[in-house]
């Protein structure tokens, strides 16, 4: 199997245009990823304290408008 340093070696030795693509590719995998997650955690409840603090602050009038 593969591991991190395979990977980092391989990706130091793209050409040019092949690490630009790796690149683009890497950043909506990472993206896909960070929603997949923030999704699951909305789903089961672990965003709810900060969603309750915020609204504790608002009601508190502890908000700037932007």
């Amino acid at each position: 199997m593969t591991n991190v340093k395979d990977i980092e070696k391989a990706i130091s030795n793209l050409p040019l245009e092949e690490l630009e693509k790796f690149r683009a590719w890497y950043e909506k995998f990472d993206a896909d990823q960070w929603d997949l997650q923030f999704e699951k955690d909305a789903e089961n409840g672990s965003l709810d304290h900060i969603a309750n603090e915020a609204l504790r602050d608002y009601k508190k009038g502890n908000f700037k408008k932007l």
